[in-house]
């Protein structure tokens, strides 16, 4: 089955393409969950930023960066909401890569990044970190 938003970046798909570069393609979410909603997708395929090549990562990131200031230009959000769902338990919906970049309002009864998730660890941060640093 073939790749929608690589599809998207060889453009066999149409999308509301709102940034284009060598690297990556900058998208309006068909699903917007606030105006300007945006999706920045590497034009090669990485299902996630693990899978992404080293050297291609400073683009998609610089790529955020020119987004954002456009957005902020555009539409005068008074923030920002950057994340990646990365995994399907995550939310991941397309297996490729994206970044979301939804401009917020005060008044646009969202939430933090801290609202996505209510699990917190059973275990110390000791023991969490000694867990990352002995991989």
């Amino acid at each position: 089955m073939e790749c929608l938003f690589c599809a998207i970046a060889n453009k066999v798909r149409e999308a509301e393409i709102v940034y284009e570069d060598d690297h990556v393609v900058g998208i309006l979410d068909v699903f917007p969950r606030t105006p300007g909603h945006t999706m920045i997708i590497p034009k090669i395929h990485a299902e996630t930023i693990l899978d992404l090549p080293e050297k291609e990562l400073e683009p998609v990131f610089a790529a955020v960066r020119k987004v954002t200031a456009t957005l902020q230009k555009a539409l005068g959000p008074d923030g920002f909401t950057i994340g990646i769902n990365h995994g399907k338990v995550a939310g991941q919906a397309i297996d490729h890569l994206h970044i979301h970049i939804m401009p917020r309002w005060r008044d646009d009864g969202g939430g933090s990044l801290h609202s996505v998730v209510g699990n917190p660890p059973k275990e110390s941060l000791k023991v969490i970190k000694d867990r990352i640093l002995n991989v």
